[in-house]
């Protein structure tokens, strides 16, 4: 039998062969439908790990599956023949296993007995790859694509998720993640309780919490509830994400040590050594940005309860308990308009009014509100945010 390199070769030299943008190797739960509704990653791969592409895809077509290089996504079943197929030629690498997760991970499925989880339902092992970063057309791809924001392979709006809210299953996940449908607990319901079986349902959602999939990858991260934080998250080290009104979603998240007490919202990204105060909300695409996605540039700080609808850039703070929205009008004195044209220097400031969406990305912000006229106003922002070090 050839070693893994002389198959990947042969592999790359066949015609239309295509190396994946990403792929993984994954334990899926079926329905009795045989649908997929859960993918745990066992590892994933992106822009890398070539060789071991090849040699799953080369076992694969050996036991008859028809590859498809075109498609933008391909899954594919790791049956028994497969994985001995695909374990043979990186055999002389099993004494040391913890080197090579790909090898590990189909020696696991090979060794990993195949039982059914629960009364109806069953799992498969699989190899999932994208070939290219178009729309989602399985439960496969679109856990894929939440696996590489959540373990920090690419940043939020990096890769596309258009259509994955109505690809996953509205499921129950009991209090170990394990998810459950929604019509299997109500046909199933007198049985599971007669026997003591019915699971502790923490809560009814089509995305799992990161937490029950992901462990972030340094020691300074630190997540104090799991509920806050959606798979599909990014977190970068040395966030922390504290109980109570803090919130992450899909698609979303930190690119540096950020604080976060507050909501950052599907498509926003928050830079480093910024803090999202309590109950502070950062408005994602679906919830009032007309769909202009937001970033939070680095060092700055949202008040308590306040809000943002408008991108910032760095060095920006918005009062606690102040709303700034696209159309809000903000005022900005002469004296402040030098300033700030001093840090913004492809920003015309001519005049005294403006919209809050006018303003967006600049640097320097602070927004308060006159507290006699209640006027908005922005001046130069004369406060150094910087974090807790003991925190981070």
């Amino acid at each position: 039998m050839p070693d893994f390199n002389e198959i990947s070769s042969k592999m790359h030299e066949k015609a239309g062969y295509k190396d994946p943008l990403a792929f993984g190797i994954a334990r899926v739960l079926k329905n009795m439908k045989g649908e997929s509704i859960k993918v745990d990653f066992a590892v994933v791969n992106y822009k890398n790990s070539f060789a071991s592409a090849a040699v799953i895809l080369h076992a694969l077509e050996k036991n008859g599956a028809k590859l498809d290089f075109n498609s933008p996504e391909a899954v594919y079943e790791l049956h028994g023949g497969v994985l001995n197929d695909a374990l043979e030629p990186f055999s002389s690498l099993f004494n040391e296993l913890d080197k090579h997760a790909n090898v590990k991970a189909l020696k696991c499925a090979k060794n990993a007995a195949k039982v059914d989880y629960t009364l109806d339902y069953s799992h498969s092992f699989e190899a999932v790859f994208l070939y290219d970063d178009a729309k989602p057309a399985s439960v496969e791809s679109v856990y894929l694509k939440l696996y590489l924001l959540s373990k920090n392979f690419v940043k939020p709006r990096e890769i596309c998720l258009d259509g994955a809210f109505g690809i996953l299953p509205n499921l129950a996940w009991d209090e170990s993640g394990e998810p459950y449908e929604l019509e299997w607990l109500r046909e199933h319901e007198i049985e599971l309780k007669m026997e003591g079986k019915y699971p502790n349902i923490a809560f009814i959602d089509k995305f799992p919490r990161m937490l029950s999939h992901i462990i972030p990858s340094d020691n300074a991260t630190r997540v104090l509830d799991s509920a806050k934080v959606r798979l599909g998250a990014h977190l970068a080290p040395g966030t922390v994400v504290m109980p109570g009104a803090s919130y992450i979603n899909f698609n979303a998240g930190t690119l540096g040590s950020v604080m976060v007490e507050g909501r950052i919202s599907s498509s926003v990204r928050v830079g480093a050594g910024s803090d999202v105060g309590g109950g502070a909300s950062i408005l994602g695409v679906l919830s009032g940005t007309n769909g202009n996605p937001i970033s939070v540039g680095e060092k700055c700080l949202l008040g308590a309860n306040s809000t943002t609808g408008v991108p910032l850039g760095d060095g920006c703070i918005v009062d606690a308990g102040l709303a700034i929205l696209e159309g809000t009008k903000v005022f900005i004195s002469a004296d402040n308009r030098k300033k700030l044209a001093q840090i913004n220097k492809d920003f015309s400031f001519d005049k005294e009014i403006y919209k809050a969406r006018e303003l967006s990305g600049l640097n320097g912000l602070h927004f308060r509100q006159d507290s006699r006229s209640g006027q908005i106003t922005a001046a130069l922002s004369t406060r150094a945010i910087k974090l807790n070090e003991s925190l981070h």
